[in-house]
């Protein structure tokens, strides 16, 4: 991913990026579903 001249690369390179896509996925569904259960 470049940002103007500087680039920035994920951790573990493109699985890491993967991995970090579907945690992030993974965890916005867990939260709803326990805020739905809270509320």
């Amino acid at each position: 991913m470049r940002f103007g001249n500087t680039e920035i690369r994920p951790l573990g390179g493109g699985l890491g990026c993967l991995l970090m896509i579907l945690f992030s996925i993974l965890a916005s569904v867990v939260l709803t579903v326990l805020l739905n259960l809270v509320l």
